[in-house]
């Protein structure tokens, strides 16, 4: 029998790999791509709409949507189930707390040092609304940038490249808000891009990062009514002003620039991180021998 073609081979191996990259190019782009047409619908839905829970339901529709193409992509281009979307209310319920107390956190410490100031109760509050943005944000961004560029990422180059990676593009992604400066893209980077990495590695279900996500920014623009990623505050339940040095109050990107934040989310990315290790889930670099624990975690 004759032998194939060595270089023929190659070729073939080549091709191979470059098809798989295509793939994965593909399917980041292709989530990216319906998260902004996602943002874009539902602020249509407010202009046409102009009532509070019209632009909740668009927001909801857009999620379902958004979680559907995903299935959709991981079964067409990747010809598997999309195993991290499995039904995960413990994991979602269990970010969203989370999310809740670590923004809580951040305020209380701010309250401490003289930064943060309550003035009671708001006599009205735009929480459907905040809730709306809140829940299409957490849905899109985790899917496209931890379902998609941080897993895709990790399973070529292992998850400290991943990690890396998906959070410089994930502050980058944020360097256009209105009020961003180099310390804030650099801020989102290390607290929002780090942790929610962390939580889906730990977790390797993209609920817990949904619901973490989804926690703080309610939090952050629906409780205390402070500017989220640069946006508008909005009415708050509770009325709160900041006051101080940009380093800590956030300028006017928000509390999420703050050096607070920032060393309160990395604190708890380093929590998750080193369960994740802990529990066998941190992947080496590919040529690297896995061990059977990470394997196991990958696939749960």
């Amino acid at each position: 029998m004759a032998q194939d073609h060595p270089a023929l081979a190659d070729t073939s191996s080549l091709a191979g790999r470059w098809a798989a990259v295509a793939r994965k190019i593909a399917f980041f782009a292709a989530l990216l791509a319906a998260y902004i047409g996602a943002q874009l619908g539902r602020m249509w839905a407010v202009r046409h709409a102009g009532a509070d829970w019209s632009e909740l339901g668009a927001a909801l529709l857009l999620s379902a949507a958004l979680l559907g193409l995903y299935a959709g992509l991981a079964r067409s281009l990747e010809r598997r189930t999309a195993q991290e979307l499995a039904p995960g209310a413990i994991e979602a319920a269990g970010g969203l707390l989370l999310g809740i107390a670590l923004f809580s956190s951040v305020f209380g410490l701010l309250h401490l040092m003289g930064v943060a100031h309550w003035q009671g109760v708001s006599a009205r509050f735009d929480v459907v609304p905040i809730l709306s943005v809140s829940i299409l944000a957490a849905v899109g961004e985790e899917l496209a940038l931890r379902g998609g560029l941080f897993r895709l990422l990790e399973e070529s180059f292992g998850t400290a490249t991943a990690l890396a990676l998906s959070a410089i593009v994930f502050g980058l992604l944020h360097a256009l808000n209105p009020g961003a400066t180099v310390i804030s893209t650099a801020s989102i980077a290390l607290e929002a891009g780090v942790l929610l990495a962390a939580a889906y590695a730990l977790t390797r279900n993209l609920w817990f990062p949904i619901g973490l996500h989804l926690g703080w920014n309610f939090t952050e623009g629906g409780i205390f009514g402070v500017s989220v990623s640069g946006g508008p505050a909005a009415k708050g339940i509770l009325s709160v002003s900041l006051a101080g040095r940009a380093l800590l109050t956030g300028g006017k990107f928000g509390p999420e620039a703050s050096v607070v934040a920032t060393v309160v989310c990395l604190a708890l990315a380093i929590v998750l991180l080193t369960l994740a290790v802990r529990r066998g889930r941190w992947l080496p670099m590919r040529g690297q021998a896995v061990p059977a624990m990470a394997r196991r975690g990958t696939a749960s």
